[in-house]
């Protein structure tokens, strides 16, 4: 396997990997405004504002990642 090769199904994975944050991101602050209505879910909501918190600086990473190799890929030609 050859290096543009690699990145290419590299780019692949990471532009899944972000979009699959994506979705997480969406749920989560879906899934806030729905506990915010019940006050049995308190616990359950701040668990979730967590998890948003770090899917969103998760996918942050995975969007550096997927940038850098784009270049790579790019300058490649």
């Amino acid at each position: 396997m050859d290096k543009a090769t690699t990145l290419a199904e590299a780019k692949k994975h990471r532009e899944n990997e972000v979009l699959e944050y994506q979705i997480n991101i969406d749920n989560y602050r879906l899934a806030i405004q729905k506990a915010a209505q019940d006050p049995d879910m308190v616990e359950f909501k701040a668990q979730l504002e967590s998890l948003l918190t770090s899917s969103i600086h998760e996918q942050k990473k995975a969007k550096i990642m997927l940038d850098v190799i784009t270049e790579q890929l790019n300058a490649m030609g």
